[in-house]
């Protein structure tokens, strides 16, 4: 067995994002300042701040309008966007919106950035496909498997590009691991540990007051009334700038989002999903913990391969197995039974974020431009998250559920239908 440290690794994995998608595509993208790609990025949180730091490095994209319902957020979107400009000797009029709608009018804009909590993805999504803007929407896709439908349904019929913040399909070590199962280097492949933490729990923490300047019901949107606590919308400043220390904790919590089966579930069941050339299937059984000898919550496909929330010892992650061999895979390491199934390794500098320094952004302006689906469609990212919608409704249910994944419904069974989406706030439709 052959290992890469954590070092060597992020080298790797920046050197081949880098070397092997962005440069390539940044020189693709120079082009003139009419042919400028403009992007409005709604929901301005933790994850905005990556992905402006990370689009705003591409030549021929420019960051020119940002909405979010908590007001101090839009001021820190706007000194950062000043201090970016005047670092590049640039002048571009940025402005911010509490509506998003606001920003979806202006016809000078081309693509937006969704990074908003998972409950308004599928609305917002929606309502871009309408407006004709193309989109970066983050991972998971949707809260519910309708709404996933209803998104892969606006995509094609509004004929935009859209592409899922899933990086990992542009780190060129999990591209390694997929490649060597698809090629049959491990055999016949049996087992997937796609390892992505527990279902959500109840929502338990303390009410607090609602800061002045954060429009609370409008942040809940199409979710029924919760009280407001500052993990949700975790403190910033801006003299000096702080940002967030902590991911805002609504996407642990039943209600508000999918907890860690979700949300990273969006992750390592998309490279499941992927090795196994599902990106328009999925599964045809899902089995909860402690169900049929399963130990984990477990997804059976129909050439027999099962994929479990099983942990490996590794953290977040994927383990193939199949007969031949195997491969572990996360974002700090790599490891394999045989020499011959590692990648090569690539000296480069490691100082940038993950979500800044993968070439996954690269790949959506490079789709914009070609207009061709990027590495991680809408369909991908559909598929993927509804792994872990199947993995909650089964616990809920506390029993295995057949699941069609042609027509995206369990087999004769209404109770389980029933939770294929949920019912909204009055004022909200999709």
């Amino acid at each position: 067995m052959k290992k890469i440290n954590r070092k060597t690794f992020i080298r790797t994995t920046i050197a081949g994002s880098l070397g092997l998608s962005v440069l390539p595509l940044l020189k693709a993208c120079k082009t003139s300042e009419n042919d400028t790609i403009r992007i409005g990025i709604i929901g301005l949180g933790r994850q905005s701040v990556h992905l402006t730091n990370g689009f705003q490095r591409i030549p021929g994209v420019k960051i020119v309008a940002g909405s979010d319902v908590y007001g101090i957020k839009r001021q820190r979107f706007e000194i950062n966007m000043k201090k970016i400009h005047e670092n590049n000797d640039q002048t571009v009029e940025v402005k911010t919106y509490h509506n998003y709608k606001d920003l979806l009018e202006r016809k000078d804009i081309d693509a937006v950035v969704i990074a908003t909590p998972d409950h308004w993805h599928a609305i917002q999504t929606i309502d871009a496909c309408k407006a004709g803007k193309d989109i970066y929407l983050e991972k998971p896709v949707t809260f519910t498997i309708h709404e996933g439908i209803k998104i892969c349904e606006a995509v094609r019929e509004n004929n935009i590009i859209l592409a899922v913040g899933s990086q990992q399909r542009s780190d060129p070590n999990f591209q390694h691991a997929r490649r060597m199962v698809q090629e049959g280097k491990l055999g016949q492949l049996s087992k997937i540990n796609a390892y992505v933490g527990a279902s959500p729990t109840p929502y338990d923490l303390p009410e607090e007051q609602i800061p002045s300047d954060l429009d609370w019901d409008k942040w809940l949107g199409p979710n029924p009334f919760i009280h407001y606590n500052s993990g949700l919308n975790p403190p910033i400043s801006l003299d000096p700038v702080e940002n967030e220390s902590f991911w805002a904790k609504w996407r642990y919590f039943e209600g508000i989002g999918g907890g860690f089966l979700c949300d990273w579930g969006a992750h390592n069941f998309d490279q499941a999903q992927w090795a196994l050339g599902m990106d328009n299937s999925g599964p045809v059984r899902v089995i909860p913990a402690g169900h049929n000898d399963q130990d984990y919550i477990s997804y059976v496909y129909e050439n027999g391969v099962i994929v479990a929330n099983e942990e490996f010892g590794k953290g977040f992650g994927v383990k193939y197995q199949g007969s031949d061999g195997w491969i572990e895979v996360t974002r700090s390491g790599f490891e394999a039974s045989d020499p011959s199934l590692m990648p090569g390794a690539v000296d480069k500098d490691d100082s940038a974020a993950y979500e800044t320094a993968s070439g996954h952004l690269g790949n959506f302006i490079e789709s914009l431009r070609t207009r061709k689906d990027p590495i991680a469609p809408v369909e991908a990212g559909h598929r993927s998250a509804t792994l872990g919608n199947l993995g909650i409704i089964a616990t809920n249910l506390d029993r295995p559920l057949d699941w069609d994944p042609v027509n995206q419904k369990f087999v004769n069974d209404s109770a389980a239908n029933s939770q294929l989406h949920r019912d909204y706030r009055e004022g909200y439709h999709l």
